[in-house]
């Protein structure tokens, strides 16, 4: 296969990538694209027939941000839908952080192990519906989840949205409701 360059404005971002790169690190990056840009020629963005990134999401996400007008890709047009979702997941093994949420939501985490990807325990352990006060000691350490930039994310589990509200109320906290997502700051807060 031979890459070819195409305008930035004819590929499109994959929407189930799982794959972030954020803040100095995505500077970095967009910095490294601007000092070098041939790598790009060795290292091009892969995309399916239909235009959709199958490596390189970041980027290209880098490129656009560095002002690059045009890419040097490779279409990979002879993959199955299967092998496509393996690709993704095969090009973004190491470098970047993943959106741990699409991996849990989108991807069979079966899979994802074979692959090489190591997952958090969140595939395993407790059954949350059957989970009682005392499978919770929260004296213990842990490790939550969703660590990132100085925020980690916690998950509450009620039995439907009254319940949730009646609780975030006894606790005189604010919320910000987005869809079925419920935004909670706790930073001065100790539960």
């Amino acid at each position: 296969m031979k890459a070819i360059k195409t305008k930035l404005s004819e590929v499109k971002l994959n929407p189930n990538n799982p794959r972030l790169i954020k803040d100095d690190n995505f500077k970095k990056l967009v910095q490294s694209i601007k000092d070098f840009p041939e790598m790009l020629d060795i290292r091009p963005i892969v995309v399916n027939a239909d235009m959709v990134i199958l490596g390189g999401n970041m980027r290209f996400k880098a490129c656009k941000e560095a002002g690059l007008k045009e890419v040097p890709i490779i279409v990979a047009d002879n993959l199955t839908e299967e092998q496509q979702r393996e690709f993704l997941i095969k090009d973004n093994v190491s470098g970047g952080e993943w959106d741990w949420d699409i991996l849990a939501n989108e991807w069979d985490t079966e899979q994802l192990e074979e692959w090489g990807l190591q997952l958090p325990n969140w595939s395993k352990g407790l059954d949350v519906n059957n989970m009682t006060e005392d499978d919770i000691d929260l004296t213990e350490e842990f490790d939550p989840i969703g660590k990132s930039s100085g925020i980690q994310k916690v998950v509450f589990i009620f039995d439907g949205k009254d319940e949730a509200k009646s609780y975030i109320e006894s606790l005189n906290l604010e919320v910000k409701i987005i869809g079925e997502l419920w935004k909670i700051n706790l930073s001065t807060q100790f539960i």
